[in-house]
């Protein structure tokens, strides 16, 4: 059984990142180690506090409000942040593709969760928080399979996550990717609509296939260059599903190049073959207004040249 501990109260100050959020949702946000049961308790009870006064839980705060926290039993545990020295920390100081006071662009590394979780220490995001400081307000606008690569973005205020997870909801936000698959790829097949179900095996890992249980999900492609045994391909989603191009392009038999997961074997050696040694999937180009000023942004992350390196070993058609 896990030790408990006894957090200390405390009083916050609201500013600019929490305006106009629910108190409930802020508590679960800044309470990361407390269950979602205890924190709406303990407000249903009174405990918590705004200005000195009791709050409902659909509550939206506002700026300068001071928040009560009060003290709460807890599991024990201890998550630092990854040492900022760590090589796979530091290298992503390189990464960053565009910044200002609202947002970063980050080309990600393939290979690195975008969080930490089911066994992962830390992921793209405890990372950042690490280099940048834990006060900072650090959270992902969007995520991106573990092993793809490319732009990835991160808001630095709550103010410009709302805004970008409103145009992401809106379908406004446009993400592309490079992705090279197995065979000729059919001029016909440009709009990809096969519903997509998140399915449980035996073993406990968890997979996507197409299922006409699952939910709507459409992507769109656009075929950039074939080779002898292969083909480019630009895939752009529409509806944001876990593991969308690959189950997409595996449900059309077009299996990604490298694709432990949903991709073939044979392939997956031939590729290997010529120096690939990952998931060929990579968002190299992102269109969407800015969050504050509303002007147009179009950042692009160049193809990895582990990625381009496998390209020039194919042979054209």
């Amino acid at each position: 059984m896990s030790d408990l501990k006894k957090t200390p109260i405390r009083w916050v100050e609201i500013d600019e990142n929490s305006v106009e959020q629910r108190i409930d949702n802020y508590l679960i946000h800044v309470c990361k180690d407390v269950p979602k049961s205890m924190i709406y308790k303990i407000v249903r009870k009174g405990e918590v506090r705004v200005n000195k006064k009791r709050v409902k839980p659909e509550y939206k705060l506002q700026m300068g409000d001071i928040v009560r926290i009060p003290p709460m039993y807890v599991e024990d545990k201890i998550n630092p942040l990854p040492s900022a020295k760590l090589q796979q920390v530091e290298q992503l100081t390189h990464c960053v593709l565009y910044e200002d006071d609202y947002f970063l662009v980050l080309n990600k590394p393939s290979g690195m969760a975008v969080h930490g979780g089911s066994g992962v220490p830390f992921g793209i995001i405890e990372a950042l928080r690490s280099l940048r400081g834990d006060k900072q307000y650090l959270e992902l606008v969007h995520r991106l399979d573990k092993d793809t690569s490319g732009c990835l973005l991160v808001a630095k205020k709550r103010s410009g996550l709302r805004a970008l997870q409103t145009q992401l909801r809106n379908k406004s936000i446009q993400k592309d990717y490079l992705t090279l698959v197995r065979g000729r790829w059919s001029k016909h097949d440009k709009n990809i609509t096969a519903p997509l179900l998140k399915v449980n095996l035996a073993s406990g890992e968890q997979i996507v296939r197409v299922d006409t249980a699952g939910k709507p999900s459409q992507t769109r492609y656009k075929i950039e260059q074939f080779y002898n045994e292969a083909t480019l391909v630009k895939a752009s989603p529409i509806t944001g599903r876990t593991h969308q191009i690959r189950v997409h392009c595996q449900s059309v038999g077009h299996l990604i190049a490298g694709d432990p997961k949903y991709g073939d074997a044979q392939f997956n050696t031939e590729m290997a073959q010529k120096g690939l040694h990952r998931l060929f999937l990579h968002a190299f180009e992102l269109r969407f207004k800015h969050p504050h000023t509303e002007a147009p942004m179009f950042i692009q992350a160049p193809l990895p040249h582990e990625l381009t390196q496998v390209l020039e070993q194919l042979k054209k058609r």
